[in-house]
C-alpha cells in the first residue's frame, strides 16, 4: 500500500484536466474561479502541490490577467 504522503504533482493534475478536455484557456478560467470563490482553499491548494514561490506568483498573476 502507497504512502498517505504522496502528494499529486502539478503534471497529474494537468494531465487530469487536458483529459477532460480543457485547454489553456479553460484551466486558466478554472483557476480564476477557484480563487475567487475561496482565495484561502485555493493558496492551500498551490502550497499542497509544493509549487515554489515564483511558480506561485506567475498562475495568479495569469490569474489576475484573465479577471479582466
Amino acid at each position: 500500500m502507497e504512502s498517505k504522503d504522496k502528494k499529486v504533482t502539478v503534471e497529474e493534475c494537468n494531465s487530469r484536466f487536458r483529459s477532460l478536455g480543457l485547454d489553456d484557456n479553460l484551466m486558466g478560467h478554472w483557476h480564476t474561479i477557484f480563487e475567487r470563490e475561496n482565495p484561502s482553499g485555493y493558496e492551500s491548494f498551490q502550497e499542497w502541490l509544493g509549487l515554489p514561490a515564483e511558480r506561485l506568483d506567475r498562475v495568479r498573476s495569469k490569474s489576475e490577467e484573465s479577471k479582466k
